[in-house]
């Protein structure tokens, strides 16, 4: 009975069929040969959708195929309109990201996109929109971001790493292209900034960092350029780039004491510091204090010192009451058995003193002409010829001249021992000249400096007198109650000792 029923009702029509049948009645209303041109014009179509999707699904990442057509990166930028050149340099791009083996024989057609690539940036035809930024961010990380192999030349020493071999990368050719399409991409003017941090962001610039460490200098220096145009360019994230170069040197500083790229990092931070508005952030001064002074203390220390004594300069010239700071920081980390590191230090300090004030002197002159008169009686006779050109300074003279009452009794004495025990011949020679000199200053204090020396010195050597005085007169009575006491021919032992043991 149900089955009656059912059989009796309308069956519903599939969209398929209805679609078929509308087909089948427009076909009959067209003529057999426009059908035949539709049909190839459909192949036609669609062969160049499967092309397009092939070299999309290859070339393009997922996050950045969307909204853009994709062209063949093979295709020259001369061959293509200027509509299409955008979606091509963004072809190239990511075309560019897969990093190939050296025998590899698509090297040679990745290195011939980068030369396409740097010569359409440098022709001012790109423009950077999101998708293109995206790309070259992205190719950029893929070719430079990577791990260097570890170290196993033996850390410097002295000072004297320029004397090492230096280290070339092989693949330099390659890496320097893809440097100059960086550079050239941060520098473009049409650039949007606020799109551009985006994707240059914390992470991006860590990685620029940690490339520092590169034993190749071309790459540093390359580096060296870019991460300044970065800092100059990008305010938002100038904090942040100070932060991880403090984190560097401190791990440099006090933990490996391994790394290649501290004069380059301190040759951006010179111009930097220059930059820096008045009056001085706390941020900076903890800079001066924290990070740079403790650059004095590796042993190599001449590798990046000149780059160092600038920054320190730098310092002095935006506030002059930080030199005191720096003096004190240079005394703190002083060598006392590395006489080329004396050297460097000797040079800075002069450097230092004729751009510090007549307040700022005063606060340190005690303790550094203390350590000043170490260096004029170093038996090492270039640290003591050093020490002596100190005082043909006219700056360093006059402030001298100033304080001599505290100043010279502090370094007579030096100057007296020279006199009297050092070898060196050239150190006795400006040993007088430096008397002399003294004695035009202040003859009178001289003769009172050389007085006192005269009575510390019949002082100590009466003490001395005395204490040898006392020393025989103990031990004559040592002798006296230790000699044996002979009884019926039998050698008895000496009384027993009053003190107990």
């Amino acid at each position: 009975m149900l089955k009656q029923i059912l059989s009796k009702l309308p069956k519903k029509v599939p969209k398929s069929d209805t679609s078929d049948s509308a087909q089948s009645d427009s076909g009959s209303a067209t003529t057999f040969a426009n059908v035949f041109q539709c049909s190839n014009v459909g192949v036609a179509i669609s062969n160049k959708l499967n092309a397009v999707k092939r070299v999309s699904s290859v070339v393009f990442p997922a996050s950045l195929s969307a909204g853009v057509e994709a062209v063949d990166p093979h295709i020259s930028f001369k061959d293509v309109s200027n509509i299409q050149k955008q979606n091509l340099f963004i072809s190239k791009l990511n075309l560019c990201c897969t990093v190939y083996d050296k025998n590899c024989t698509e090297k040679d057609v990745k290195h011939q996109t980068l030369v396409e690539l740097v010569d359409f940036v440098s022709s001012g035809s790109a423009k950077f929109t999101e998708p293109s930024i995206a790309a070259m961010c992205k190719m950029c990380a893929s070719n430079l971001f990577r791990v260097f192999p570890p170290k196993f030349r033996p850390s410097a020493t002295g000072g004297e790493t320029e004397d090492e071999e230096l280290m070339f990368d092989p693949s330099w050719s390659h890496l320097k292209i893809v440097y100059d399409l960086l550079l050239q991409f941060i520098n473009y003017n049409a650039l949007d900034l606020k799109v551009a941090k985006l994707h240059i962001d914390n992470a991006f610039i860590v990685r620029l960092l940690d490339l520092f460490d590169s034993e190749d200098p071309r790459e540093r220096d390359c580096l060296k350029t870019i991460l300044h145009r970065v800092y100059g360019k990008f305010m938002v994230h100038r904090p942040f780039i100070r932060k991880c170069v403090s984190n560097i040197i401190y791990r440099f500083v006090f933990e490996t004491e391994r790394h290649n790229g501290i004069a380059e990092l301190l040759e951006i931070f010179g111009s930097v510091i220059c930059g820096f508005a008045l009056p001085l952030k706390e941020e900076h001064t903890i800079f001066l204090c924290r990070v740079l002074m403790p650059l004095h203390k590796p042993k190599s220390v001449g590798s990046y010192h000149q780059q160092l004594t600038y920054c320190v300069l730098q310092f002095i010239d935006k506030d002059p009451t930080l030199a005191s700071t720096v003096i004190t920081g240079l005394l703190k980390y002083w060598p006392v058995t590395n006489s080329q590191k004396e050297l460097m230090f000797i040079s800075e300090l002069e450097e230092v003193l004729d751009a510090t004030i007549m307040t700022e002197f005063q606060k340190v002159m005690v303790p550094l002409f203390r350590r000043i008169a170490c260096c004029l009686n170093s038996y090492h006779y270039q640290v003591a010829e050093r020490a002596h050109l100190l005082w043909n300074n006219e700056h360093i003279f006059d402030v001298v001249s100033q304080n001599r009452e505290v100043i010279l009794p502090l370094v007579f004495t030096a100057l007296i021992h020279n006199t009297q025990n050092h070898w060196n011949r050239a150190v006795l020679n400006q040993t007088e000249n430096m008397r002399k000199m003294l004695s035009q200053m202040d003859e009178e204090l001289v003769l009172a400096c050389q007085l006192k020396l005269e009575e510390e010195d019949s002082r100590s050597s009466a003490a001395a007198e005395q204490r040898r005085v006392t020393w025989e007169l103990l031990e004559a009575a040592a002798t006296a109650n230790i000699q044996p006491i002979a009884v019926a021919g039998d050698v008895v032992a000496s009384p027993a000792c009053s003190v107990a043991c």
